[in-house]
């Protein structure tokens, strides 16, 4: 859910963004003010001066409930962390897709950045070494599949072949943008990473 609000006073305008991380709670509140990233988190709140927040992480994260989600991890320079995610719970059972929403706040708070003078870190995908255990992680797959596999050809199971191959094509299909898309990068405030925006 965002809301475009302009102040009939001045013309500034207050980007806002909410989400629902989980069903119990309230929801995860932002704003971009004159003033900096204004945030309300459970019961705590703040107000980043735009030139304070220190680095940004993009991400894609799917999980169960919803595979097109994304994330923004935003860090203070004195200390502490939010996550922005472009999903929200409705219900036990719907997590809501906001991407239009999600998109058009992350393209604003890059604007506001740049305009102050920012000098974060912008980063985008997994950490360098998160992302190094997932590649041994999928070459030990892809060696157990492989393994698997010749064993069925020689044993004449062609049912099994079958399954092993049907397996690892939707194994590569769910997998492979995960890992395509999180690839560790840097990016700059006018190059936002297409892949990992909705």
């Amino acid at each position: 859910m965002i809301e475009m609000q302009v102040s009939d006073a001045r013309d500034d305008r207050v980007t806002s963004y909410a989400y629902k991380a989980s069903l119990i709670g309230s929801a995860h509140r932002f704003e971009l003010t004159e003033a900096g990233l204004s945030w309300h988190v459970g019961g705590r709140s703040g107000l980043w001066r735009y030139d304070e927040i220190s680095t940004i992480r993009l991400s894609f994260r799917p999980v169960s409930m919803q595979q097109h989600r994304f994330r923004a991890d935003i860090s203070h320079a004195e200390g502490g962390r939010i996550a922005i995610l472009s999903t929200s719970w409705q219900t036990a059972a719907l997590m809501a897709p906001q991407d239009s929403g999600f998109r058009e706040f992350i393209v604003a708070l890059h604007a506001r950045m740049a305009k102050a003078g920012s000098r974060a870190e912008l980063t985008a995908g997994l950490g360098a070494k998160t992302y190094a255990a997932v590649l041994a992680f999928l070459a030990l797959l892809a060696v157990v599949m492989a393994t698997l596999l010749i064993r069925a050809l020689m044993t004449g199971e062609f049912a099994g072949v079958l399954f092993i191959l049907g397996f690892a094509a939707l194994f590569a299909w769910q997998v492979g943008g995960f890992v395509q898309r999180n690839q560790p990068r840097r990016y700059r405030f006018e190059q936002l990473p297409r892949s990992l925006l909705p």
